[in-house]
């Protein structure tokens, strides 16, 4: 294996429900959200939750008269409703519009090295990487930078690469009206570089195919390509 190639952990969607470790535990491809996820407007998240980290660095000690710190808890809540979580709310989706395929073009189509900021949901520390997708049209295509968009949008909120990587999956195959598609996701998670093992060199490779994607020769086709320089 070259050094720079992915290392795959191929899933179907019955192995989400596994147990990885103690640490580790995933459940279905939707994101685990209360019914009333959203009965409160984001104003209202963000002044509670400015409350509550407020009440957090106060336990931790922290000194919020510092002109440093005093504004930290809104700067956090802001971030945590408005940024890295955004995509837990439906009205942030993406809208994929899609185009007539007029120049019959019936190859996969590869969008690499999407690069995506997410955040573990066993730690709320950050996973990063790159996204690799590929499809196949089935008669339409998607404008390119909707593809980032859709990445984007799984990625934030608080998240398991297996599932992130079946979310885009679905979405597209959904967005597309084709079952022909490939997502590939290699990422750093700090949750084992900064924290617990500490071990700063390890990435983690995980992939999704459906349709014709699931055959070798497409399949090899789309990492050959991904792991070309």
């Amino acid at each position: 294996m070259k050094p720079k190639e992915i290392l795959l952990n191929t899933q179907h969607e019955k192995d989400l429900v596994d147990e990885f470790g103690d640490d580790h535990v995933t459940s279905s491809y939707d994101t685990p959200l209360r019914p009333d996820a959203f009965a409160m407007s984001d104003d209202e998240k963000i002044k509670k939750i400015e409350g509550h980290f407020k009440e957090i660095m106060n336990i931790l000690g922290l000194d919020l008269n510092d002109d440093s710190l005093n504004g930290t808890p809104k700067r956090v809540a802001k971030m945590y409703v408005k940024e890295v979580f955004s995509g837990l709310n439906p009205d942030n989706k993406p809208h994929a519009r899609l185009f007539e395929n007029k120049y019959k073009y019936d190859q996969m189509l590869v969008e690499k090295d999407i690069t995506f900021y997410s955040h573990c949901e066993h730690h709320f520390v950050p996973i990063y990487g790159k996204v690799h997708v590929a499809y196949i049209s089935s008669g339409k295509v998607i404008g390119l930078s909707k593809i980032n968009r859709i990445v984007q949008y799984y990625a934030k909120r608080p998240q398991v690469q297996e599932r992130l990587t079946v979310q885009i999956s679905k979405e597209l195959q959904k967005a597309l009206n084709t079952e022909d598609v490939g997502v590939v996701v290699d990422a750093t998670h700090l949750c084992v570089a900064s924290r617990g093992v500490g071990d700063t060199n390890s990435k983690t490779g995980t992939a999704y195919f459906t349709g014709k994607f699931k055959e070798n020769q497409t399949k090899n086709e789309f990492l050959n390509y991904i792991n070309s320089k």
